[in-house]
């Protein structure tokens, strides 16, 4: 009698485990041993209005680095412009980082938790045309409700390996900078903030982009590897302008000490 009791529990368990969905780990690096980063940005807004840090921005732009933003429904609509204009081209992608950055989501019910996801994917898609396909815990604190709410929704969450601290003021850009050379390795998914929280990211960017392209590391999107690829923009045909455009490019993303000056 005991054995067909514990048999029964066994097959019911047996077809429980069948039906349930399989949770996900969080992704913390990319799959690959290729020597690759993704550069990815936080761009929170919780309280009052806060917008690009400009110096972060305008230099990816420059060089057209690949890079991935996490973003708050908040700071997206606050900067929708600037967002419509940033999908519109083939290295960036606009992901989901909550609506407005509640720290504590591993205290949040599966609701609360589906709401937070849902307004953000909205947002984000009346602005982009593109539904996330990857979701950020603020602060990284998720707990096993929250993760499998949002993996519910049939996004992926996208973490890292180790932070760089740019948040913290005291970290200087030489901190940031040497935290990357004896952290980094193939595949790393690195974090920084794009909404003014990163104090010293500006200063440090260039020289750890410049130090990771010395070391033949490639940028990449999150989504080149996970999830589905960002469509990529067809090449222009080859005309004297485009290949003035295209050299006016390689000097944009060269080194200054690759450029060689004039010497009279």
């Amino acid at each position: 009698m005991l054995d067909k009791k514990l048999l029964s529990i066994a097959c019911v368990s047996a077809a429980l485990l069948a039906v349930a969905p399989a949770r996900a780990d969080v992704i913390t690096r990319i799959p690959t041993n290729d020597k690759v980063i993704a550069l990815t940005f936080d761009a929170c807004e919780a309280g009052e209005r806060v917008s690009f840090d400009r110096g972060i921005l305008d230099y990816l732009l420059l060089r057209k680095i690949p890079f991935t933003v996490f973003a708050s429904g908040k700071f997206v609509r606050d900067n929708a412009e600037d967002i419509a204009n940033l999908a519109k081209l083939d290295f960036v992608d606009i992901e989901n980082h909550s609506w407005n950055h509640p720290n504590f989501m591993n205290r949040f019910s599966q609701a609360e938790t589906i709401d937070q996801v849902q307004r953000t994917d909205a947002e984000i898609e009346a602005i982009t045309g593109r539904k996330p396909q990857f979701f950020r815990f603020p602060a990284g604190n998720y707990s096993d409700v929250s993760l499998s709410a949002v993996e519910s929704l049939g996004h992926k969450v996208v973490h890292w390996r180790w932070a760089s601290g740019d948040p913290d003021p005291r970290e200087s850009a030489n901190a940031l900078y040497n935290r990357v050379r004896e952290k980094v390795v193939a595949g790393d998914i690195l974090i920084f903030h794009i909404n003014g929280r990163g104090h010293h990211t500006a200063e440090a960017l260039p020289r750890i982009v410049e130090q990771l392209e010395a070391e033949n590391y490639r940028f990449v999107l999150v989504s080149d590897y996970i999830g589905t690829p960002h469509p990529k923009t067809a090449p222009e045909p080859f005309t004297t302008s485009s290949l003035r455009q295209r050299f006016y490019d390689v000097l944009a993303r060269a080194p200054l000490t690759a450029i060689p000056l004039a010497v009279d």
